[in-house]
């Protein structure tokens, strides 16, 4: 599939999504930066990101099997700094959500790095050339190193990801299509970081743990939702629209934590192809539905980051060196 006419560069090569659809890596890295007001900082962080797969064979031929990758997403205020080209239809600044107890906050983010790999050394390695790369072009906004934990699971104790789409749903759920034909091939991700208050959440009964996210614990079983009361955060992560139809995202969440700072996380980060579905889940869990019943998983787990960006194709970001 590609476009053989058009006025931009990328529109005359393959629409070919990034490593959106990769599968649950060993190790990541979440960098969010914002770029300097300078022209030269502009041009330089144009060159980097349009050349990005360059970088990736450099660290990534030491160890074929790591499967190095790294996804760029751009932000809404960002965007006409980088390109003349209209915006995603969708896109912008992630709107904070602020319920009766909890707030979903925005926080600021003009390029959103997400390294993947099975080898935390090659995030690592990636991370440090690339920042070496950008050098004061940049500032580093939020940095956040993640590791599989067990069985996929979040520090919390629970499977993490067990809605993701698989096969030809996961690109209906993630991969912008004709809806808007200038950027299909992309997807929409929002990233949040969370901080858990782990002491307070192993003192609650396992039971009760199951009730708050809606699955049991040890086997990862769906429990039947609550007819009263607060819903479990599984059911009110399930979005349907209007002509009750699911939507669901690709999460590639990743657990983090520093034991001897207290520091223990979940990385939320969810690609869309439609950003709607996202933003719904937000405010769901947040002010609650019904609006009052927040979900309880935000009782002992803080949003402290909230940031929206749009993922491009590999020839949308080739073609910013033009």
């Amino acid at each position: 599939m590609a476009n053989s006419t058009g006025d931009h560069p990328w529109q005359r090569v393959p629409i070919e999504p990034q490593s959106v659809d990769a599968p649950l890596s060993g190790a990541a890295v979440f960098l969010v930066v914002t770029v300097a007001d300078t022209p030269e900082a502009l041009a330089n962080v144009r060159d980097i990101v349009s050349g990005i797969s360059d970088l990736v064979k450099t660290v990534g031929f030491r160890d074929l099997n790591a499967h190095l990758s790294c996804n760029i997403g751009i932000g809404a205020r960002f965007w006409s700094r980088l390109t003349p080209v209209a915006p995603p239809q969708e896109l912008h600044p992630f709107a904070e959500v602020r319920g009766a107890v909890h707030t979903a906050v925005s926080t600021p983010g003009d390029l959103l790095f997400h390294i993947r790999a099975e080898r935390g050394d090659f995030c690592f390695e990636f991370e440090r050339q690339l920042l070496d790369m950008l050098g004061d072009a940049v500032a580093v906004v939020d940095e956040v190193s993640g590791f599989r934990y067990f069985d996929s699971r979040d520090l919390l104790g629970f499977v993490d990801g067990t809605a993701n789409p698989t096969g030809g749903d996961m690109r209906e759920a993630a991969i912008v299509g004709d809806e808007d034909p200038e950027h299909a091939g992309g997807s929409y991700v929002v990233v949040q970081k969370y901080l858990h208050d782990l002491g307070t959440w192993n003192r609650l009964p396992v039971p009760s743990q199951e009730g708050v996210i809606g699955r049991t614990k040890v086997e990862n079983i769906e429990l039947d939702d609550v007819e009263n009361g607060q819903k479990a955060h599984k059911t009110l992560t399930t979005i349907t629209d209007d002509q009750g139809v699911e939507h669901d995202i690709l999460r590639d969440n990743m657990p983090f934590g520093r034991p001897g700072q207290g520091e223990f996380g979940t990385y939320f980060i969810g690609y869309s192809r439609r950003l709607w579905v996202i933003e719904k889940m937000v405010e769901r869990m947040f002010v609650g539905d019904p609006i009052g019943s927040h979900d309880r998983i935000l009782d002992f787990s803080a949003a402290v980051t909230g940031t929206t960006f749009f993922v491009p194709t590999r020839g949308f970001l080739e073609a910013l060196a033009d």
